[in-house]
């Protein structure tokens, strides 16, 4: 079972490599995020598969890490993105 995860894992991070790709040749910014979140999940498959494959906790906790900082690119992306009303306060409250 350990083998068919490993090479689950190391499918999954073929995919992602392929998809560093599409974030450096994007067309445009909405789909390099797009690229990026997809980095980002697959990144997290990866890891939980490689830290059942071999028994780690350690490696479940940087799962989630992971996707805790693909979440604040996300949102980061989509705030810079939003145009602000004329009638916003200059200091962002």
């Amino acid at each position: 079972m350990n083998e068919f995860l490993l090479v689950a894992s190391a499918f999954v991070l073929t995919l992602v490599a392929i998809s560093l790709m599409a974030i450096l040749r994007g067309p445009g910014d909405p789909e390099r995020m797009m690229a990026a979140q997809l980095v980002g999940t697959a990144g997290i498959a990866g890891l939980l598969l490689v830290g059942t494959a071999q028994g780690t906790a350690a490696t479940a906790d940087v799962a989630l890490l992971v996707a805790l900082l693909a979440t604040f690119s996300a949102i980061a992306f989509v705030k810079r993105g939003t145009p602000r009303s004329p009638d916003a306060p200059e200091d962002g409250s």
